[in-house]
């Protein structure tokens, strides 16, 4: 064994074998892996090894779209052959109409990365599958490229390409300890001997959080038992002259596909359990859990109702064995938080499926710093200190359960709520607020008219609609609150702080004392990074003069990881976060500074705090920062507030905003309006695929100016043109909003993507947002959109319909 390489990568199943060939791929062969037992001796080996294109966002259609792409080339390699059944198709069942508006959503939005999805009814299912039923069956969705792979094979043949191009592979050989040292390089310590590496990737599967521990850091992953059994052959599958199709049922929470001669039947049991949480044997590899097949009795009964053949067909082998969840479901592919150097590939509970892909955007964020995908989908960081391992176990349970049953637009489990909390959460409660959650915060999604109003969720136009219209009417004509809550928020001190801003920021930043400033941060391709609001808040008896840098509630990480490490040793900048000290009250409405006045003692005229003006003031009897921004289009103040005093202000603004008619509003209210203003949000408009001037952002790239992160590159681009532009669309229809990552069609096919989609209540339109090709930017330029399975009209129009020369919120 080697005593140093660039990259070692710690564990031998899908995720480190992918990972370490992909990186040979993007030229980097002084890389090692290096695995306490024999490859894919861990989940892979045990695997149902179902390969689908099936995918709730572009990025993880377009991964899967990779993985499918691989194990074609390497079960067609003439010197080690792969098994790979590819194209025996797969469905996906419904028994809804709501369910059935997901898969024509789903299609859409897979045809804008070129992957063929198709929407069957329930005779077709039946017609392409020939063994289920039809009964309380609507239909279906159709992957015609589904199929299944070898695990060990495809393990093997990974890692033999790796070997070739330089590689280094090391079996039986236990890491036991990983230091870091001031220049951030590593030493991996193994039972044979130390190895030095510039860079350590954690693919423990489920041991991830043995080897985390190594770096004192905790994973928010844990392992569920899960149990398949294969069946003794069945005459019908013989007699039906082809592969039968793989079968995910939703209805009763099962998976098939054929094997051999029968069929491998996986089970996705309520009484399912957590499996290694309070420690695994050092012994367990290549092992298996205890069977129960008590424990699937429900499951089986639905699946003997759907495959009546099932009940007179012999059980040859049960395997139960762990496989890992995350918080949401999705894996943590990228850099691990708060560590130089370090990356993970865990969490990939559909691991043979999608990890090729996994494998390849992690090389290139290893190799180029990102990944030609926006991956914040699958980012480490989109979790931050509340991923404790308890709440892990409660939402792994909570989407086993639900494993084929995609999330509706606006739902929010129930499982680990509430998280977070602020003092006003009950408050709020009492008053009627209707809660979803940012990044485990409990934040008001709108407040409900009875007490007994429900929403039937889904991705039409519901009940909250016109509880939404109500909430933007009270905002456009009187005045309203909200708690805005878990909003990132970092104190930036240090005679440096603003020379160290400048560098970050592509724009002009703002210095002057008492002023705020918007700014967009660009990773080293000149594509758009983070977005971020720079209040400069004079010194007082609070403190010295210092800057507030805020961002996303998701970015807290995010953020913090971008700026500590563009830090230069020599500069006198301090960072701080006060992310969870503090809470923000927007007040907003052409009535608002009324309130505000009432509420507070001192000048607030626009003479004495105009627009984008920061001051420390008292609400009531709170201490607060109020800075003069609006995220709606109104007049409007977002007040900060320690949350040791968040009752206090609250209190002080809704008794001084009594005589003016104030009323609470929530999220939905928000993003209607920010729509109607053309203002983006980060992770959905703001991605790192595109550059500001393709995301609208040219008012805010200042040339010149200084060197700034991505400025040669972003020069570069501007050589070419944008390749995609954002625009505001108006959409024909007043029954569903076009979701996110819906196809835009023009003339020769697909022309872009949706990133958001609301209805816009001031303007009286349906709205949108989307990236398209240049030549359907111009304003009245006409397209269409896939809303639902149906083309639906929509126009180009300016990006801000509503108020264009912002003179409501200068007011």
């Amino acid at each position: 064994m080697r005593d140093q390489a660039r990259v070692v990568i710690i564990g031998g199943g899908i995720a480190g074998c992918s990972a370490l060939y992909h990186l040979t791929l993007e030229g980097w062969t002084d890389v090692m892996l290096i695995e306490r037992d024999e490859l894919t001796s861990g989940s892979t080996w045990h695997s149902a090894a179902q390969v689908t294109n099936f995918g709730m966002t572009q990025t993880m259609v377009g991964l899967k779209s990779h993985s499918i792409a691989l194990y074609q080339e390497l079960r067609d390699d003439p010197d080690y052959p792969v098994g790979y059944n590819y194209g025996d198709g797969g469905i996906r069942l419904a028994n809804t109409e709501a369910q059935m508006d997901g898969y024509r959503h789903f299609a859409s939005m897979a045809a804008g990365i070129g992957v063929e999805l198709e929407v069957i009814d329930a005779a077709e299912c039946a017609r392409r599958h020939p063994l289920i039923s039809t009964e309380n069956l609507l239909g279906g969705l159709w992957d015609p490229s589904d199929g299944h792979i070898d695990p060990a094979q495809l393990c093997q043949a990974l890692a033999r390409r790796a070997r070739l191009a330089g590689a280094e592979v090391n079996r039986h050989t236990p890491v036991t300890g990983l230091t870091q040292h001031a220049d951030y390089s590593w030493t991996v310590h193994t039972e044979k001997g130390d190895v030095r590496a510039e860079i350590v990737v954690n693919a423990g599967g489920y041991r991830c959080n043995e080897i985390g521990a190594m770096m004192g850091v905790q994973h928010p992953v844990v392992s569920m038992e899960h149990q398949y059994f294969l069946t003794e052959d069945i005459p019908a599958i013989a007699e039906a002259g082809h592969r039968i199709p793989l079968l995910r049922c939703p209805i009763s929470d099962y998976y098939c596909r054929q094997e051999k001669g029968g069929l491998l039947l996986g089970f996705y049991e309520q009484d399912c359990r957590t499996w290694g949480l309070d420690g695994i044997d050092p012994k367990f590899s290549n092992d298996l859990c205890p069977d129960d097949l008590d424990r699937v009795t429900d499951v089986l009964e639905g699946a003997f109702a759907r495959m009546p053949v099932l009940m007179t067909t012999g059980i040859r082998e049960v395997v139960n064995g762990p496989i890992t969840y995350t918080i949401d479901g999705a894996p943590l592919v990228g850099p691990i938080p708060g560590k130089r150097n370090a990356f993970c590939i865990i969490g990939l509970r559909a691991g043979l499926g999608e990890g090729g892909g996994h494998g390849w955007l992690l090389a290139q964020q290893i190799v180029h710093g990102e990944a030609e995908y926006d991956t914040w989908v699958i980012d480490p960081r989109r979790f931050t200190g509340h991923a404790t391992v308890e709440l892990t176990a409660l939402k792994a349970i909570e989407d086993y359960r639900n494993e084929f049953r995609f999330h509706f637009p606006h739902e929010h489990r129930p499982a680990g709520r509430p998280m977070k909390t602020t003092p006003l959460t009950p408050i709020l409660a009492a008053e009627g607020a209707e809660f979803g959650t940012v990044n485990g915060w409990e934040r008001i999604d709108y407040v409900k008219p009875t007490p007994d109003f429900t929403e039937t969720l889904g991705f039409r136009f519901n009940e909250v609609h016109a509880v939404v219209a109500d909430e933007v009417n009270t905002v456009a004509t009187a005045v309203g609150l909200t708690e805005v809550s878990g909003f990132n928020r970092f104190e930036l001190t240090g005679r440096d702080v603003h020379s160290f801003l400048d560098r970050m920021i592509c724009g002009r930043v703002q210095k002057r004392p008492g002023r705020v400033g918007l700014g967009y941060l660009l990773n080293h391709h000149g594509m758009v990074k983070s977005e971020a609001t720079i209040a400069n808040i004079p010194a007082s008896d609070r403190g010295g003069s210092r800057v507030w840098y805020g961002s996303a509630a998701a970015s807290e990480f995010h953020d913090m990881d971008w700026l500590t490490a563009h830090l230069h040793d020599d500069e006198d900048v301090t960072i701080r976060s006060l992310t969870n000290a503090q809470t923000i009250l927007v007040l907003a409405g052409p009535k608002s500074r009324a309130v505000l006045s009432q509420a507070s003692r001192g000048d607030w005229s626009r003479e004495s705090f105009p627009w984008l003006s920061v001051r420390e003031a008292l609400v009531g009897i709170a201490p607060a920062t109020v800075l003069g921004v609006s995220f709606s289009g109104e007049l409007a103040y977002e007040i900060h507030v320690p949350n040791e005093s968040l009752q206090a202000a609250y209190t002080a603004l809704r008794k001084a905003g009594e005589a003016h008619g104030l009323r609470l509003f929530g999220a939905r209210a928000v993003d209607s309006m920010r729509l109607e203003k053309g203002f983006l949000h980060w992770k959905a408009d703001i991605l790192t695929e595109f550059d500001p001037f393709e995301s609208g952002l040219d008012r805010f790239v200042t040339f010149d100016k200084g060197d700034f992160i991505g400025k040669a590159a972003l020069l570069e681009r501007q050589k070419t043109g944008p390749a995609r532009k954002l625009v505001t669309l108006a959409i024909g229809t007043s029954g569903a909003p076009a979701p996110a990552g819906a196809s835009v069609r023009g003339s020769g096919g697909i022309v872009g993507t949706v990133t958001s989609g609301d209805w816009g209540h001031r303007t009286g339109l349906n709205l949108a947002y989307a990236y398209v090709q240049p030549f359907c930017a111009r304003d009245s330029s006409e397209v269409t959109i896939d809303i639902l399975g149906a083309p639906v009209p929509a126009r180009v129009m300016p990006m801000s319909p509503y108020d264009p020369d912002h003179e409501k919120m200068r007011a």
